[in-house]
């Protein structure tokens, strides 16, 4: 057994899970990487070949980048889970008018807790991904998220719902570089290829982008359900009728197909009178709103009111709020100066500085 211990590397085939698994290598770990496929890109029906994590491309690179340094590698079967959990939480969510967080959900329902019962059946001590964040332990003995060095590469908002039993297990030494120090560690392993490699920013099984067709592949007969409805204003007056509820998003302009003489934005949906609320860009201001399922990390809860930076988008930059906690899963949230563009479904994440406190889904506005 390794001095620092046995560790379970996730390993996509990218260039950050890549380097992740050879720096743990380096620094005398005892590296195990695995491979999750979560799902089969032909399932989808998309245009496109599989891209991103789950292609046989980046299985390859994986288990070669393992092989060449002399550590195992395993193929992680987990699309059932997957599929059955943040699939279909994906297809609800977006029937229900709301704008899910898929990667959000998998982070927190799958790919954790797959990869740590996975390390339990072969002994060991940690699970390590390439994500840009830190783990760091409070003095009051709480493990928490705190952002990644690099801020244009940080994804501690969609870490926020790592339970403390994860947190605990986890290793994320990507967390104080920059990406330009990983690209040259990639050359200095041997790897320019992987360097240069294209990153996917996409739903990794929507890897088109397209995700209204993804809905109608996945729910039969969804375009005449949905069909006939309409775009109204605020005060519910009729504009047009659209295509359906469930092929819009809050703050969406682009795509609309209705010509109002201005600029208009998707500012409420309403599925139950299959409604949808236009608006000009201040419409999507809104001073406050209220969020469940939350988890804390750095305190088991906040007592009163309390103050922290709130994102409510991953590329939010995040505005100063006021949190009052409504039970020990749900707060209202009041902003200073009103955000703009607040979806529902979308996830709320809570900062104190760089550390993240907490999070949870936002319920409405």
């Amino acid at each position: 057994m390794s001095k620092q211990g046995k560790v379970l590397v996730a390993m996509s085939g990218g260039i950050d899970s890549t380097v992740t698994a050879l720096m743990l290598h380096q620094q005398g770990y005892e590296v195990i990487g695995i491979t999750m496929k979560t799902w089969d890109y032909s399932a989808s029906g998309g245009s496109k070949k599989e891209t991103g994590c789950c292609n046989l491309d980046s299985f390859n690179d994986a288990r070669q980048a393992a092989v060449e340094h002399g550590f195992p590698h395993y193929i992680l079967d987990i699309r059932d889970e997957f599929g059955s959990f943040v699939v279909d939480n994906f297809v609800d969510e977006y029937l229900a008018g709301r704008t899910p967080n898929p990667c959000v959900l998998c982070n927190t329902h799958i790919k954790w807790r797959a990869l740590l019962k996975r390390a339990d059946a072969l002994g060991c001590d940690f699970i390590a991904t390439g994500h840009y964040g830190q783990v760091h332990q409070h003095s009051n003995g709480r493990y928490f998220i705190r952002k990644g060095v690099d801020e244009t590469k940080d994804q501690s908002y969609v870490l926020w719902g790592l339970e403390q039993d994860l947190l605990r297990r986890t290793l994320l030494p990507l967390g104080t570089y920059r990406k330009t120090e990983i690209r040259q560690m990639a050359h200095d392993f041997g790897y320019p290829e992987l360097a240069k490699k294209h990153e996917s920013y996409e739903i990794c099984f929507v890897p088109d982008n397209d995700y209204r067709g993804f809905l109608k592949r996945k729910v039969d007969g969804l375009e005449d359900r949905v069909a006939g409805g309409y775009f109204v204003d605020k005060a519910g007056k009729i504009l047009g009728q659209h295509k359906g509820y469930p092929f819009y998003t809050i703050g969406q302009r682009k795509g609309l197909d209705i010509a109002l003489g201005k600029p208009a934005y998707v500012t409420a949906i309403d599925p139950d009178t299959n409604t949808v609320v236009l608006g000009d860009e201040a419409d999507l201001e809104r001073p406050e709103m209220f969020v469940s399922k939350i988890n804390w990390l750095k305190y088991s809860g906040i007592e009163g009111e309390t103050e922290a930076l709130t994102k409510i988008r991953y590329k939010d930059r995040g505005s100063l709020a006021t949190l009052t906690p409504l039970d020990d899963q749900a707060v209202s949230v009041r902003f200073f100066e009103a955000a703009k563009g607040i979806a529902p479904g979308q996830s709320a994440v809570f900062y104190e500085g760089d550390d993240v406190i907490g999070g949870g889904i936002i319920q409405r506005s």
